[in-house]
Order: structure tokens, then sequence, then C-alpha cells
């Protein structure tokens, strides 16, 4: 069965953005954009609410970000290569090739293509991500620590659900940044 796995870049207290929406902190450098793009090569399909669809939908739909460097272009065609699901009951319609548009989060679908897939799947943005930790579906964590602090935000982590986690690696990165992995015992 494939793992469900929520990677984010998180500020040491805690966030993925700040009070304002931004997260202008977490550009990275070339280290960990490489190091990044290794995690996530073999993900098949990436589930994601509407701001992170639309974040990430640029690395299909503005072919100058990729053509800023090869680093940049092998990002997107990694992201290109894999499905979206996007879960969002405002959007009219995806922007982006491989991609579909699910209205609702529905734990039992999930499971279904956790069960289905032939390589794993990430989840990303706040709200959904604490829809799949509260179901149970999320089976690692990737986090990158970020030596800033914002002060208040998007939490990373639903402050409401409670799991043990095993330290599976950790990894001092460029610029004191810090990746952890852990393991969602079910």
């Amino acid at each position: 069965m494939a793992k469900l796995i929520f990677v984010s870049n998180v500020s040491l207290d805690g966030y993925i953005e700040d009070e304002h929406g931004s997260f202008d902190w977490t550009a990275p450098d070339d280290e960990l954009f490489a190091f990044i793009t290794d995690l996530v090569r073999p993900v098949g399909t990436y589930l994601y609410g509407r701001r992170m669809y639309d974040t990430m939908a640029l690395w299909e739909t503005d072919p100058a970000l990729a053509a800023q460097s090869e680093l940049m272009a092998d990002f997107a065609n990694v992201w290109q290569a894999a499905d979206k699901v996007v879960y969002s009951t405002t959007l009219d319609a995806v922007s982006t090739a491989r991609s579909r548009l699910e209205r609702n989060f529905d734990p039992a679908a999930v499971r279904e293509m956790k069960a289905s897939a032939t390589s794993d799947l990430t989840v990303g943005g706040p709200h959904l991500t604490a829809h799949a930790f509260k179901a149970g579906l999320v089976d690692e964590c990737h986090l990158f620590i970020r030596p800033v602090l914002v002060g208040g935000g998007k939490p990373a982590l639903p402050s409401d659900t409670r799991a043990e986690l095993e330290l599976l690696d950790d990894r001092r990165l460029s610029n004191g940044v810090v990746y952890l992995r852990y393991r969602i015992p079910t």
C-alpha cells in the first residue's frame, strides 16, 4: 500500500505562512531545492487544498518559472508528471494537466487511492492536511524546519489531533534548515 506523506516548510514556531499569508521565508537555496525535488520525485499523486494548488500550479502554468534554472526545470518536470487531486468547493475548474477537482474530502476514497496506488501520495494545505490527520490517513511527516519565528499565521499541523510520531530521519541542511522525517504508527 502506498503512503500518504505530509511535506511542508515550517517556521520554528510551527507555521506554514505568517499572519499576512506570506511564506517568502521558505525560499530554498540550490541544495535545499535539489533535496526537496529528490524527495518528491517518486510521488505519484499530490492531494491539495485550493490555495496550495493555486500556488503549485505555477510550476505548469508559468513556463518562465522553470526557465530560471536547471533545478527549477527539474522540479517543474517532476511536479507535472504526477497526478493532482484538488479539493475545493469554490474552484470552478483546474488549470493543469493530470489534475481533477473534488468538491469534498472523502477519507474512504483516499484510502482507496492509497490501496491502489503504485507510488506514494502527498497531502498539502493546512485544512486538507488536518482532515487527513483526523481521518488517520497520514503515514509520514517530512518537515523542513526553518530558522525563523513568524509569530502567528497558519499552523502547519492540526491543533486538535493527537498522534505519536517515530523519528525516521533527521538532517541539517543549508541555511540552518533542519529536515525531520517522522512515521505515524497505525
